[in-house]
C-alpha cells in the first residue's frame, strides 16, 4: 500500500482480493493507535454519539460535534485514509446542505465523507465537488425510530430492496459501501452485484472488508454486541490500573521520589 491511503487506493483493493480493515476513532489518540495498527480506513463515526458523549443513538450528534472529532482525529493520523460520518441533519434537507456539509468536514482533515441511505444526489453532488463518498446500506442507525430499533435488515424478500438501494449507491458514484447488520447470505449477494469494496458490521464474512467500533475491539463495551468481538479486556484492565493508582494515593506509595522534582 501507498504510504498514505488515498479514496483510490481503498477502491482498487477489491480488484486486487485484499481485505479492507476499517476501524473507527474519535480523537488523536485512538487515531494515532489505529494508524500505527495498519487500519487501511479509519471512520470518525457519529457513533461518537453512542461511545463517547453517552447518547443512546447517533441522532443527537451535531455536524459541529463531527467536524470537532475530525479534527482531533486527524491530528493521529498519517497513513490511513480518514473518512468522516455526515451526522443526521447534516444532508437529508437538500443537495447543497449535503456538500456543504460535506466540505465543512473535508477543511477539518477528513478524505472522504459517508452517509446513509440511497440519497443518490446528494451522493452524486458530493463526488461532482471532488470528495469521495462512502455508501451506508442496511441498518442505518440514522433511521433507527423509521426501523423500530436496531434490527436486522434485509430478511427474506426485504433483500431485493437492499440490494437495490447498494446498487443505487454504486450509481451515483460512491468509492465504497458500508453493510450493517443483514444476512450474511444477502452481504455476499451485493458484494457480487457491485464492483465497489463492501465494508461488513454485522454482514458475514463475504464482504470486501470489516468495519467495527474501536471500543468493542478494546473490550471497553461492558455488553458486547453479537457482531463485535473484543480483543482486549480493555474495560477490566483499566478499572484495575485505576484501582491500583487510587490505592497507591491513599496509602501514600505514589508519588515516590522516582516520580518526584
Amino acid at each position: 500500500m501507498p504510504d498514505i491511503i488515498t479514496a483510490p487506493a481503498i477502491r482498487a483493493m477489491r480488484a486486487k482480493g485484499v481485505k479492507v480493515v476499517c476501524i473507527t476513532a474519535y480523537d488523536a489518540v485512538l487515531g494515532a493507535l489505529a494508524d500505527a495498527a495498519g487500519a487501511d480506513l479509519i471512520l470518525v463515526g457519529d457513533s461518537v454519539g453512542n461511545t463517547v458523549l453517552g447518547y443512546s443513538s447517533t441522532l443527537p450528534v451535531s455536524l459541529e460535534q463531527m467536524v470537532h472529532h475530525t479534527r482531533a482525529t486527524r491530528q493521529g493520523v498519517k497513513h490511513a485514509l480518514l473518512v468522516a460520518d455526515l451526522p443526521f441533519g447534516s444532508y437529508q434537507s437538500s443537495v447543497g446542505q449535503a456538500v456543504d456539509a460535506s466540505v465543512e468536514l473535508i477543511k477539518a482533515g477528513a478524505q472522504a465523507v459517508k452517509l446513509e441511505g440511497a440519497y443518490t444526489e446528494a451522493i452524486a453532488a458530493i463526488v461532482r465537488a471532488g470528495i469521495p463518498v462512502m455508501g451506508h446500506v442496511g441498518m442505518t442507525p440514522q433511521s433507527v425510530n423509521a426501523f423500530g430499533g436496531f434490527r436486522v435488515q434485509g430478511k427474506g424478500d426485504a433483500g431485493s430492496a437492499v440490494i437495490e438501494e447498494a446498487k443505487q449507491v454504486e450509481a451515483s458514484g460512491a468509492f465504497s459501501i458500508v453493510l450493517e447488520l443483514i444476512p450474511a447470505q444477502l452481504a455476499a449477494q451485493i458484494t457480487d452485484h457491485l464492483s465497489i469494496p463492501t465494508i461488513g458490521i454485522g454482514a458475514g464474512s463475504h464482504c470486501s472488508g470489516q468495519v467495527q467500533v474501536i471500543y468493542d475491539v478494546l473490550g471497553l463495551n461492558q455488553k458486547p454486541l453479537k457482531h463485535a468481538k473484543p480483543y482486549l479486556s480493555g474495560h477490566d484492565s483499566i478499572v484495575s490500573a485505576i484501582k491500583e493508582y487510587s490505592a497507591e494515593v491513599r496509602d501514600g506509595t505514589f508519588p515516590s521520589d522516582k516520580h518526584s522534582f
